[in-house]
């Protein structure tokens, strides 16, 4: 891989990890509302996760999706529609207290299953895998060098926006619990999902 080719790749991994979705928009959400070290469990899932989708697509199987259209629309319906429950749990999540009831809560294994419901992380894959492994010699050696790297890029962006969540944890919950900024900004955050939903239904 050329200094050209992997400079391409940084700009792809950073903007592709870095700009909003649902998996940064989850974990500004679920640092705020259960803390920093509960959140860690869905911003370690999210690279597993997309680590394994990609795997998957360098490996073939992703060729399915655009050969299936049928395949492409049941994983976009079934990521919407995941979405948009989450959304509704977010909403309703109004106090820290309700979110330790477990109201707001996303398990490691939901966090990496959702890589494979999020149409936007198959066409990443898929389109890093044709851009910079498919029909190379060296594709092992460049899979071997691209998968750390969009890892690291996924854990950093996740963790960035995890820590900015847990930072306002304190601002949100107010005195005592029993403010409504916590219930506003859950608000907020369920409409940024059910945007990223729609988002994702016109791919």
């Amino acid at each position: 891989m050329n200094g050209t080719e992997f400079t391409a790749l940084m700009v792809l991994a950073a903007v592709a990890s870095f700009t909003p979705g649902p998996n940064t928009t989850l974990s500004t959400a679920l640092a705020a509302n259960l803390g920093l070290k509960r959140s860690l469990r869905f911003v370690l899932a999210v690279p597993l996760g997309w680590g394994l989708l990609l795997s998957i697509c360098a490996g073939g199987v992703g060729a399915l999706l655009l050969a299936v259209p049928m395949l492409r629309i049941g994983i976009q319906s079934l990521g919407v529609v995941y979405l948009l429950w989450l959304a509704h749990k977010l909403a309703r999540s109004a106090t820290l207290a309700q979110a330790d009831a477990s109201q707001l809560n996303v398990t490691f294994w939901q966090g990496v299953m959702l890589q494979f419901l999020n149409i936007k992380a198959w066409m990443l894959a898929l389109t890093v895998v044709a851009g910079w492994v498919a029909g190379h010699a060296d594709a092992v050696e460049r899979f071997a060098i691209i998968l750390p790297l969009m890892l690291a890029f996924g854990l950093a962006s996740n963790l960035t926006y995890a820590l900015m969540g847990s930072l306002l944890r304190d601002w949100l919950s107010g005195p005592n619990d029993s403010n409504q900024r916590l219930h506003w900004f859950n608000r907020f955050m369920a409409l940024v999902l059910l945007a990223t939903a729609a988002w994702m239904s016109t791919f």
